[in-house]
C-alpha cells in the first residue's frame, strides 16, 4: 500500500529505543508473562479502515473467549501511523500490545529493536507458507520479528470496449502490453483531449518499479554487508528506458500525479479529484483505457449508482470492464509492488503471552479465512481460495505468486520520506541521459539506506 512516512523515522526511532534499555537485536519484554485476566486489557493498532468491523469484533470475543483478558482495537490513520510508533513503541507504558505496520516501514522498525524476537513462533503462525516477501520485510540476521498480515497485490484494470475498439488483446508478454496501451493512446477510440492508453503518473514509482523487477533490476541490494542502490544496473536501466517510451507514447498523466485513486480515469463519470462545490465539475470522462492498481480498486470501479441514503454506488459491468495480470518478458506475471501490512509485537509489551495468544488467533485458519472472504490476501497461502475464484481473486493471486517489495534496508523508510523515487521517477520521461540520471540518484540514495 501507499504508506506515507515521517521524516528521520530511522535516527529517531533508533534513539528512543536506546534510551528504553532496547537493542537491535530483539528485546526482552519488561513485563515478564501475564496469563491474563479480566482485569487485564492488551491494545491491538490497525492502521486504517482495511481490517472490516466484522473482522475486528471476531478477534475481541475469540481473545475473551480463549484468554479471559480484554482486546482493545485502536486504529490509527497510515498518515500517522509512523511517527506514533516511534514514540509508543519505546514506551512500556503506552506502547501497543500488537501492531499492524505497512510491509516498506517494517524494515526500519524491525532493524533498531521495535518488535519483539518471535522466531520461535513461526511454524506455528504459519512457517514456509506464509507469503516470502512479506516474512523477508520483518527478518533481521536470520530471525523473525513481524508477519505477513495481509497482501493486495497489483494488477491491470481495463476498458474492454476502448481496448476492442483499438483492435487491442490481451497482452502475454510485457513487450505485448507496452505496445498495446501505445497503440490504443494514439488511435484514441474514446475521441478524449488528453486520452491515455495507460494512465500512469510521473511520480508513480510503485507501479512503474514493475517494469524494472520484470527486466530483472531492483531498486537497491547488499553488498558486503552494505545496502547499494541500483538504479543504474544495466538490468534496471532497461526497465527504465521502457518507462520512459510508455511515459512518452501512452500516458498523458500529470508529471507530479503519484499512485492513487487511478480508478476515476477508468470510470465514465467520476468528479475531478479535489473537486469543491464551487469548482467546475466537469466529470473525468474516462481519460484513460488502463491502469494498475491494488486489488481492492475494483469496489471503486464500475457504473455509477445510487444507493442507501444517496451514497454512490458503482456496479462492476464485463462489458465495460476487465482484469489481467501484468505480464512479465517470460509470459509468467510480471513481478509488481506488493501492498499490505505485516504485525508484530512490541518488543517493551507488559503481556508477551497474551500478545502471542493474539498472533496465534489473528494465524488461526478461521481469521486467515476470513481475511480472504473480505478481499485481503490471507498472510497464509493455504487459505487463498477463501478469496473465491472470480476474475479478480484469479489476478489477486496470479500477480501476488511474483510479487515483491522495497529493498529490507534500514534506511528505507529514510529514502520514502525524503520523496527521492519520486523525484526521480518524475524525471524518467524528460531524460536525455537515463545513465546519468539513474547515477545522480544512486549518489543520493546509497547513504540514505545505510542510515547516514
Amino acid at each position: 500500500m501507499n504508506r506515507k512516512i515521517a521524516g528521520a523515522t530511522a535516527v529517531a526511532l533508533a534513539s528512543a529505543l536506546v534510551l528504553a534499555g532496547c537493542s537491535s537485536g530483539g528485546a526482552t519484554p519488561p513485563g515478564g508473562t501475564d496469563d491474563g485476566g479480566d482485569d487485564t486489557t492488551i491494545t491491538l493498532w490497525l492502521a486504517g479502515g482495511d481490517t472490516p468491523d466484522t473482522l475486528r469484533e471476531w478477534l475481541t470475543d475469540e481473545f475473551a473467549e480463549k484468554t479471559g483478558a480484554k482486546l482493545e482495537i485502536q486504529q490509527q490513520d497510515w498518515g500517522d501511523l509512523v511517527p506514533k510508533l516511534t514514540t509508543a513503541l519505546p514506551d512500556a507504558n503506552n506502547t501497543p500490545d500488537v501492531t499492524e505496520i505497512g510491509n516498506t516501514q517494517s524494515p526500519t522498525f524491525t532493524n533498531v529493536g521495535a518488535f519483539l524476537d518471535i522466531t520461535d513462533m513461526y511454524d506455528e503462525l504459519g512457517g514456509d507458507d506464509l507469503l516470502p516477501s512479506f516474512v523477508e520485510a520483518g527478518l533481521v540476521d536470520g530471525k523473525n520479528y513481524t508477519l505477513p498480515y495481509y497482501f493486495g497485490s497489483r494488477y491491470v484494470f481495463y476498458r474492454k470496449d476502448i481496448w476492442q475498439q483499438a483492435g487491442a488483446g490481451v497482452p502475454t508478454t510485457l513487450d505485448e502490453f507496452n505496445a498495446a496501451v501505445a497503440t490504443i493512446a494514439a488511435k484514441n477510440p474514446a475521441g478524449i483531449d488528453g486520452f491515455s492508453g495507460f494512465y500512469l503518473g510521473g511520480q508513480d514509482w510503485r507501479d512503474g518499479v514493475s517494469w524494472i523487477f520484470a527486466n530483472g533490476g531492483d531498486l537497491a541490494k547488499k553488498v558486503g554487508g552494505q545496502w547499494v542502490s541500483t538504479l543504474a544496473d544495466p538490468n534496471t536501466v532497461k526497465g527504465l528506458e521502457q518507462l520512459q517510451e510508455l511515459y512518452r507514447s501512452a500516458s498523458e498523466a500529470p508529471n507530479d500525479a503519484k499512485d492513487s485513486n487511478q480508478y476515476i480515469y477508468l470510470n465514465d463519470d467520476d468528479a475531478v479529484p479535489g473537486a469543491t462545490e464551487d469548482d467546475d465539475p466537469t466529470p473525468v470522462s474516462l481519460s484513460a483505457a488502463t491502469i494498475m492498481a491494488p486489488g481492492w480498486a475494483h469496489w471503486s470501479i464500475g457504473v455509477k449508482g445510487e444507493g442507501e441514503g444517496g451514497a454512490v454506488t458503482r456496479t462492476w459491468d464485463d462489458n465495460l470492464f476487465g482484469v489481467f495480470p501484468l505480464p512479465g518478458n517470460d509470459g509468467e506475471p510480471a513481478p509488481v509492488f506488493a501492498g499490505g501490512s505485516n504485525i508484530g509485537i512490541s518488543a517493551t509489551t507488559k503481556h508477551p503471552d497474551l500478545a502471542k495468544e493474539l498472533m496465534r488467533i489473528i494465524f488461526s485458519p478461521e481469521y486467515q479465512q476470513m481475511l480472504g472472504e473480505n478481499g485481503l490476501g490471507p498472510a497464509n497461502a493455504q487459505y487463498t481460495d477463501a478469496l473465491g475464484d472470480d476474475q479478480f481473486a484469479s489476478a489477486l493471486v496470479a500477480s501476488a505468486s511474483n510479487s515483491k517489495l522495497t529493498p529490507a534496508a534500514p534506511g528505507w523508510a529514510t529514502v520514502e520520506a525524503a520523496g527521492v523515487l519520486e523525484e526521480f521517477f518524475s524525471k524518467i520521461e524528460g531524460a536525455s541521459d537515463l545513465q546519468a540520471l539513474a547515477e545522480e540518484y544512486d549518489a543520493k540514495i546509497t547513504p540514505m539506506l545505510n542510515g547516514s
